[in-house]
């Protein structure tokens, strides 16, 4: 499980639209207790929720056996998730 930290700011333009973002980014969505959860690409599942306005919560499992250009995809609209719902580059959340 991994925690990235929201943007200070960034927070208001995506109360309530994890779910919404996710559909956009990954396609279907659907509630799992306090997590919403998808699958893509080589993302056997992704598990998200807001803790608060400054944290994000993520647990994902990818498939090892996924092919080159299913695996760049996936890292790509992962990347996209990730900044649409923190605000922050890749480089920015290293």
């Amino acid at each position: 499980m991994r925690e990235y930290d929201i943007k200070r700011g960034h927070f208001k333009n995506i109360d309530g639209r994890l779910e919404e973002i996710m559909k956009e980014t990954f396609g279907s969505v659907k509630r799992n207790g306090e997590f919403l959860e998808t699958s893509y690409g080589a993302l056997t599942y992704l598990r998200a929720k807001l803790e608060g306005k400054s944290r994000l919560i993520v647990d994902s499992e990818t498939d090892k056996k996924a092919d080159m250009e299913t695996a760049t995809r996936t890292i790509k609209a992962y990347n996209e998730f990730l900044f649409r719902v923190t605000g922050m580059t890749a480089k920015q959340r290293g």
